[in-house]
Protein backbone atom coordinates (compact mmCIF):
# COMPACT_ATOMS: atom_id res chain seq x y z
CA UNK A 1 0.00 0.00 0.00
CA UNK A 2 1.05 3.44 -0.16
CA UNK A 3 3.22 4.97 2.33
CA UNK A 4 4.10 8.33 2.69
CA UNK A 5 7.11 7.85 4.71
CA UNK A 6 8.34 5.33 1.85
CA UNK A 7 12.00 6.03 0.26
CA UNK A 8 12.29 7.75 -3.07
CA UNK A 9 12.50 5.21 -6.45
CA UNK A 10 15.14 4.36 -7.16
CA UNK A 11 16.97 6.11 -10.59
CA UNK A 12 18.76 3.27 -12.39
CA UNK A 13 20.99 5.46 -14.44
CA UNK A 14 23.92 6.89 -13.37
CA UNK A 15 24.30 10.13 -12.05
CA UNK A 16 26.22 10.87 -14.93
CA UNK A 17 23.71 9.61 -17.58
CA UNK A 18 22.64 11.64 -20.04
CA UNK A 19 19.36 13.00 -19.84
CA UNK A 20 16.34 11.31 -21.51
CA UNK A 21 14.56 14.24 -21.71
CA UNK A 22 16.44 17.61 -21.59
CA UNK A 23 14.31 21.06 -21.73
CA UNK A 24 15.66 24.13 -22.72
CA UNK A 25 14.18 27.64 -22.45
CA UNK A 26 10.33 26.20 -23.38
CA UNK A 27 7.79 28.93 -23.95
CA UNK A 28 4.23 28.53 -25.08
CA UNK A 29 2.67 31.73 -25.47
CA UNK A 30 -1.21 31.95 -26.52
CA UNK A 31 -1.54 35.02 -28.74
CA UNK A 32 -4.33 37.37 -27.95
CA UNK A 33 -6.34 38.93 -30.62
CA UNK A 34 -8.83 41.96 -31.13
CA UNK A 35 -11.06 43.71 -33.70
CA UNK A 36 -12.49 43.23 -36.73
CA UNK A 37 -9.05 42.40 -38.42
CA UNK A 38 -8.18 39.57 -35.71
CA UNK A 39 -4.94 42.05 -34.79
CA UNK A 40 -2.58 40.19 -32.09
CA UNK A 41 -2.71 42.70 -28.74
CA UNK A 42 -1.01 40.30 -26.30
CA UNK A 43 -0.48 36.85 -25.34
CA UNK A 44 -1.17 34.18 -22.61
CA UNK A 45 2.68 33.69 -21.51
CA UNK A 46 1.67 30.20 -20.18
CA UNK A 47 4.87 28.92 -20.32
CA UNK A 48 7.36 31.01 -20.14
CA UNK A 49 11.18 30.29 -20.07
CA UNK A 50 11.36 26.46 -18.81
CA UNK A 51 14.48 24.67 -18.33
CA UNK A 52 14.68 21.10 -16.55
CA UNK A 53 16.09 17.13 -17.56
CA UNK A 54 14.66 14.24 -16.76
CA UNK A 55 17.30 11.13 -16.65
CA UNK A 56 16.22 7.41 -17.56
CA UNK A 57 14.04 6.01 -15.21
CA UNK A 58 13.50 8.67 -13.09
CA UNK A 59 9.98 10.46 -12.15
CA UNK A 60 10.27 14.61 -11.97
CA UNK A 61 7.51 15.80 -10.19
CA UNK A 62 5.60 18.89 -11.70
CA UNK A 63 3.29 20.77 -9.08
CA UNK A 64 1.94 23.82 -8.58
CA UNK A 65 -1.30 25.99 -8.28
CA UNK A 66 -4.20 25.36 -10.64
CA UNK A 67 -3.70 27.51 -13.82
CA UNK A 68 0.38 27.69 -13.38
CA UNK A 69 0.86 25.98 -16.72
CA UNK A 70 1.77 22.20 -15.55
CA UNK A 71 -0.60 21.05 -18.35
CA UNK A 72 0.28 23.20 -20.85
CA UNK A 73 4.24 22.58 -20.09
CA UNK A 74 3.34 18.46 -20.65
CA UNK A 75 1.78 18.86 -23.82
CA UNK A 76 4.00 21.14 -25.42
CA UNK A 77 6.84 18.80 -24.09
CA UNK A 78 5.10 15.63 -26.38
CA UNK A 79 4.50 18.62 -29.31
CA UNK A 80 0.92 18.80 -28.63
CA UNK A 81 1.21 22.19 -29.51
CA UNK A 82 3.44 23.94 -31.58
CA UNK A 83 5.44 25.80 -29.10
CA UNK A 84 6.82 29.35 -28.75
CA UNK A 85 10.20 29.24 -28.08
CA UNK A 86 13.01 26.64 -26.68
CA UNK A 87 14.21 23.66 -27.08
CA UNK A 88 12.89 19.92 -26.04
CA UNK A 89 15.74 16.79 -26.80
CA UNK A 90 14.11 13.54 -26.37
CA UNK A 91 16.32 10.22 -26.37
CA UNK A 92 18.99 12.89 -27.94
CA UNK A 93 16.61 14.16 -31.04
CA UNK A 94 15.65 17.39 -30.94
CA UNK A 95 12.04 17.65 -31.55
CA UNK A 96 11.33 21.47 -30.49
CA UNK A 97 10.22 22.37 -33.47
CA UNK A 98 9.56 19.47 -36.07
CA UNK A 99 6.47 19.48 -38.42
CA UNK A 100 4.08 17.32 -37.49
CA UNK A 101 5.12 14.87 -40.35
CA UNK A 102 8.46 14.91 -39.46
CA UNK A 103 7.35 14.35 -35.35
CA UNK A 104 5.27 11.09 -36.76
CA UNK A 105 8.66 8.89 -36.34
CA UNK A 106 9.15 9.80 -32.80
CA UNK A 107 5.69 9.58 -31.35
CA UNK A 108 6.50 5.72 -30.25
CA UNK A 109 9.46 7.46 -27.93
CA UNK A 110 6.62 9.36 -25.89
CA UNK A 111 3.10 8.93 -24.76
CA UNK A 112 0.58 10.67 -22.36
CA UNK A 113 -1.58 9.45 -19.41
CA UNK A 114 -4.49 11.99 -19.57
CA UNK A 115 -6.03 13.89 -16.36
CA UNK A 116 -9.97 12.51 -17.69
CA UNK A 117 -10.46 8.89 -18.21
CA UNK A 118 -13.85 9.37 -19.40
CA UNK A 119 -12.93 12.20 -21.79
CA UNK A 120 -9.68 10.66 -23.08
CA UNK A 121 -11.27 7.48 -24.59
CA UNK A 122 -13.74 7.06 -27.64
CA UNK A 123 -17.32 6.42 -26.22
CA UNK A 124 -17.32 4.36 -29.90
CA UNK A 125 -14.86 2.01 -29.34
CA UNK A 126 -14.46 -0.85 -27.15
CA UNK A 127 -11.59 -1.38 -24.77
CA UNK A 128 -9.65 -3.82 -27.58
CA UNK A 129 -10.16 -1.24 -30.05
CA UNK A 130 -8.97 2.03 -28.06
CA UNK A 131 -5.63 0.14 -27.07
CA UNK A 132 -4.94 -1.48 -30.59
CA UNK A 133 -5.40 1.62 -31.90
CA UNK A 134 -2.03 2.79 -31.78
CA UNK A 135 -0.40 -0.59 -32.70
CA UNK A 136 -2.95 0.27 -36.09
CA UNK A 137 -1.30 3.21 -36.42
CA UNK A 138 2.37 2.50 -35.86
CA UNK A 139 3.26 -0.87 -36.47
CA UNK A 140 3.06 -3.46 -39.16
CA UNK A 141 2.28 -6.37 -36.58
CA UNK A 142 -0.65 -9.06 -38.05
CA UNK A 143 -4.17 -9.16 -36.63
CA UNK A 144 -2.93 -11.82 -34.44
CA UNK A 145 -0.23 -10.41 -33.21
CA UNK A 146 -2.57 -6.90 -32.51
CA UNK A 147 -5.11 -9.00 -30.58
CA UNK A 148 -2.49 -10.93 -28.13
CA UNK A 149 -0.66 -7.71 -27.57
CA UNK A 150 -3.72 -6.01 -26.35
CA UNK A 151 -4.32 -8.75 -24.05
CA UNK A 152 -0.70 -9.16 -22.45
CA UNK A 153 -1.33 -4.80 -22.07
CA UNK A 154 -5.12 -5.24 -20.22
CA UNK A 155 -2.49 -8.00 -18.06
CA UNK A 156 -0.11 -5.23 -17.09
CA UNK A 157 -2.61 -3.05 -16.24
CA UNK A 158 -4.59 -5.29 -13.97
CA UNK A 159 -7.74 -5.44 -16.44
CA UNK A 160 -9.49 -8.65 -17.09
CA UNK A 161 -9.50 -10.06 -20.69
CA UNK A 162 -12.64 -10.63 -19.99
CA UNK A 163 -13.69 -6.81 -20.57
CA UNK A 164 -12.14 -6.39 -23.87
CA UNK A 165 -14.97 -6.37 -26.05
CA UNK A 166 -16.59 -3.51 -23.27
CA UNK A 167 -17.16 -0.09 -23.75
CA UNK A 168 -15.85 2.65 -21.52
CA UNK A 169 -19.23 3.74 -20.37
CA UNK A 170 -19.32 0.46 -18.57
CA UNK A 171 -16.24 1.13 -16.28
CA UNK A 172 -15.39 2.89 -13.28
CA UNK A 173 -13.23 6.20 -13.17
CA UNK A 174 -10.31 4.07 -11.81
CA UNK A 175 -10.51 0.65 -14.61
CA UNK A 176 -11.20 3.96 -17.44
CA UNK A 177 -7.51 5.22 -16.67
CA UNK A 178 -5.80 1.71 -16.42
CA UNK A 179 -7.47 1.52 -20.30
CA UNK A 180 -5.38 4.70 -21.25
CA UNK A 181 -2.51 3.51 -19.33
CA UNK A 182 -2.51 0.34 -21.36
CA UNK A 183 -3.05 2.56 -24.56
CA UNK A 184 -0.02 4.99 -23.87
CA UNK A 185 2.49 1.35 -22.97
CA UNK A 186 1.07 -0.20 -26.87
CA UNK A 187 4.61 1.19 -28.78
CA UNK A 188 6.97 0.75 -25.66
CA UNK A 189 7.36 4.17 -25.09
CA UNK A 190 10.51 5.14 -23.28
CA UNK A 191 8.62 8.76 -21.97
CA UNK A 192 5.19 9.25 -20.60
CA UNK A 193 3.62 12.33 -19.20
CA UNK A 194 0.88 11.64 -16.64
CA UNK A 195 -1.35 14.62 -16.16
CA UNK A 196 -3.02 14.86 -13.22
CA UNK A 197 -3.52 10.78 -13.76
CA UNK A 198 -5.50 10.27 -10.90
CA UNK A 199 -7.27 14.20 -10.19
CA UNK A 200 -10.24 12.97 -11.58
CA UNK A 201 -10.19 9.58 -9.86
CA UNK A 202 -11.73 8.72 -5.84
CA UNK A 203 -9.48 8.74 -3.00
CA UNK A 204 -9.81 4.86 -2.60
CA UNK A 205 -8.82 4.56 -6.26
CA UNK A 206 -5.52 7.05 -6.53
CA UNK A 207 -3.47 4.39 -4.43
CA UNK A 208 -4.02 1.80 -6.72
CA UNK A 209 -3.09 4.48 -9.69
CA UNK A 210 -0.21 5.26 -8.69
CA UNK A 211 1.03 1.86 -7.06
CA UNK A 212 0.29 0.81 -10.75
CA UNK A 213 2.25 3.36 -12.51
CA UNK A 214 5.55 2.84 -9.78
CA UNK A 215 5.14 -1.26 -10.67
CA UNK A 216 4.98 -0.33 -14.82
CA UNK A 217 8.15 1.90 -14.88
CA UNK A 218 10.01 -0.83 -13.15
CA UNK A 219 9.12 -3.75 -14.88
CA UNK A 220 9.37 -1.55 -18.12
CA UNK A 221 12.06 1.05 -17.16
CA UNK A 222 9.90 4.15 -17.84
CA UNK A 223 10.52 7.51 -17.33
CA UNK A 224 7.62 9.89 -16.02
CA UNK A 225 7.07 13.61 -15.91
CA UNK A 226 4.29 13.52 -13.02
CA UNK A 227 2.14 16.35 -13.09
CA UNK A 228 0.05 16.80 -9.89
CA UNK A 229 -1.67 19.69 -7.56
CA UNK A 230 -1.83 16.84 -5.05
CA UNK A 231 1.90 17.18 -2.82
CA UNK A 232 1.26 14.37 -0.71
CA UNK A 233 0.94 12.12 -3.80
CA UNK A 234 3.84 13.69 -5.56
CA UNK A 235 5.82 13.17 -2.75
CA UNK A 236 5.42 9.12 -2.66
CA UNK A 237 6.32 8.89 -6.25
CA UNK A 238 8.36 11.94 -7.16
CA UNK A 239 12.20 10.98 -7.44
CA UNK A 240 13.17 15.20 -8.17
CA UNK A 241 10.18 17.87 -7.66
CA UNK A 242 10.05 20.82 -9.26
CA UNK A 243 7.84 23.75 -8.52
CA UNK A 244 5.95 25.99 -10.90
CA UNK A 245 4.24 29.31 -10.72
CA UNK A 246 2.80 31.70 -13.92
CA UNK A 247 4.48 29.51 -16.17
CA UNK A 248 8.63 29.21 -14.35
CA UNK A 249 10.10 26.79 -12.59
CA UNK A 250 11.22 28.79 -9.24
CA UNK A 251 12.63 25.53 -7.67
CA UNK A 252 13.23 22.34 -8.15
CA UNK A 253 15.30 19.93 -5.96
CA UNK A 254 15.45 15.61 -5.00
CA UNK A 255 12.13 14.87 -3.57
CA UNK A 256 13.21 14.70 0.56
CA UNK A 257 15.69 17.68 0.59
CA UNK A 258 12.76 19.73 -1.12
CA UNK A 259 9.69 18.59 1.65
CA UNK A 260 12.49 18.81 4.32
CA UNK A 261 13.50 22.17 3.59
CA UNK A 262 11.78 24.16 0.87
CA UNK A 263 13.69 27.51 0.00
CA UNK A 264 11.35 29.41 -2.01
CA UNK A 265 8.91 31.06 -0.22
CA UNK A 266 5.49 29.56 -2.72
CA UNK A 267 7.24 26.45 -1.98
CA UNK A 268 6.75 27.28 1.35
CA UNK A 269 3.35 28.38 1.02
CA UNK A 270 2.19 24.95 -0.76
CA UNK A 271 3.80 22.62 1.72
CA UNK A 272 2.30 23.91 4.86
CA UNK A 273 -0.98 23.64 3.01
CA UNK A 274 -0.70 19.66 2.78
CA UNK A 275 -3.48 18.31 5.28
CA UNK A 276 -1.24 16.66 7.97
CA UNK A 277 -3.32 13.57 9.48
CA UNK A 278 -1.28 13.80 12.94
CA UNK A 279 -2.99 16.16 15.49
CA UNK A 280 -0.43 16.43 17.31
CA UNK A 281 2.31 17.56 13.93
CA UNK A 282 -0.72 19.62 12.62
CA UNK A 283 -0.44 21.81 15.59
CA UNK A 284 3.17 22.71 15.06
CA UNK A 285 2.77 23.25 11.15
CA UNK A 286 2.93 27.24 10.69
CA UNK A 287 0.51 27.89 8.03
CA UNK A 288 1.80 30.30 5.47
CA UNK A 289 -1.24 32.31 4.07
CA UNK A 290 -0.60 33.83 0.42
CA UNK A 291 -2.40 36.87 0.07
CA UNK A 292 -4.15 38.58 -3.43
CA UNK A 293 -4.72 36.34 -6.42
CA UNK A 294 -2.07 34.31 -9.00
CA UNK A 295 -1.41 37.26 -11.59
CA UNK A 296 -2.85 37.02 -15.05
CA UNK A 297 -0.26 34.90 -17.48
CA UNK A 298 -0.99 37.58 -20.11
CA UNK A 299 0.29 40.51 -18.10
CA UNK A 300 2.58 39.15 -15.74
CA UNK A 301 4.40 41.39 -12.88
CA UNK A 302 7.14 43.18 -13.79
CA UNK A 303 10.56 41.50 -12.04
CA UNK A 304 9.70 38.22 -10.18
CA UNK A 305 6.33 36.67 -10.79
CA UNK A 306 6.09 35.92 -7.10
CA UNK A 307 6.22 39.27 -6.07
CA UNK A 308 3.09 40.70 -5.78
CA UNK A 309 1.92 37.65 -3.49
CA UNK A 310 5.51 36.63 -1.74
CA UNK A 311 5.55 37.32 2.61
CA UNK A 312 9.07 38.50 2.12
CA UNK A 313 9.27 40.70 -0.75
CA UNK A 314 12.03 42.90 -1.28
CA UNK A 315 12.74 46.01 -3.22
CA UNK A 316 14.90 44.02 -6.01
CA UNK A 317 11.95 41.72 -6.36
CA UNK A 318 10.12 44.60 -8.25
CA UNK A 319 12.39 45.11 -10.56
CA UNK A 320 14.60 42.04 -11.43
CA UNK A 321 13.38 38.48 -12.08
CA UNK A 322 15.71 36.20 -10.35
CA UNK A 323 17.97 33.78 -12.73
CA UNK A 324 17.83 30.54 -11.42
CA UNK A 325 20.63 29.36 -8.91
CA UNK A 326 22.05 26.26 -8.16
CA UNK A 327 23.11 25.31 -4.66
CA UNK A 328 24.52 22.42 -3.09
CA UNK A 329 22.88 19.10 -3.29
CA UNK A 330 21.20 19.31 -6.65
CA UNK A 331 19.02 21.75 -5.56
CA UNK A 332 17.93 25.11 -8.16
CA UNK A 333 15.85 27.80 -6.88
CA UNK A 334 15.13 31.06 -7.94
CA UNK A 335 14.55 33.42 -5.92
CA UNK A 336 16.48 36.72 -4.23
CA UNK A 337 16.98 35.63 -1.29
CA UNK A 338 19.53 33.27 -2.27
CA UNK A 339 21.20 35.81 -4.35
CA UNK A 340 24.70 37.83 -2.93
CA UNK A 341 24.34 41.45 -4.15
CA UNK A 342 28.03 40.90 -5.57
CA UNK A 343 27.16 38.43 -7.84
CA UNK A 344 26.23 37.97 -11.00
CA UNK A 345 23.44 36.52 -13.22
CA UNK A 346 25.32 33.32 -14.23
CA UNK A 347 23.23 30.94 -13.43
CA UNK A 348 26.70 28.87 -12.39
CA UNK A 349 28.41 30.95 -10.15
CA UNK A 350 26.57 29.24 -7.50
CA UNK A 351 29.22 26.30 -7.92
CA UNK A 352 32.55 29.10 -7.88
CA UNK A 353 34.39 28.78 -5.20
CA UNK A 354 33.97 31.52 -2.52
CA UNK A 355 30.28 32.40 -4.07
CA UNK A 356 28.21 32.83 -1.12
CA UNK A 357 24.84 32.16 -2.04
CA UNK A 358 26.25 28.66 -2.29
CA UNK A 359 26.56 28.05 0.98
CA UNK A 360 23.09 29.12 2.21
CA UNK A 361 21.07 25.80 2.38
CA UNK A 362 18.41 27.41 4.47
CA UNK A 363 15.42 29.74 4.27
CA UNK A 364 16.22 32.95 5.46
Amino acid sequence: MLDAAAPAPATPAADGAPPLLDVRGLKMHFPIHSGLLRRQVGAVKAVDGVDFTIRPGETLGLVGESGCGKSTCGRAILRLYDITEGSIRIDGVEIGHLSQHALRKHRPTMQMVFQDPQASLNPRMNVSQIIREPLDEHTKLSSAEKDEKVLELMDAVGLNRAFARRFPHAFSGGQRQRIGIARALALNPKFIVCDEPIAALDVSIQAQVVNLLEDLQEQFGLTYLFISHDLSMVRHIATRVAVMYLGRIVELAPREALYAEPLHPYTQALLSAVPEPDPALARKVERVILKGDVPSPANPPKGCNFCTRCPKVMDICHEIDPMPRHLPGGRQVACHLYEDTKTTTDPTAAHKPGHSSAQQGVSP
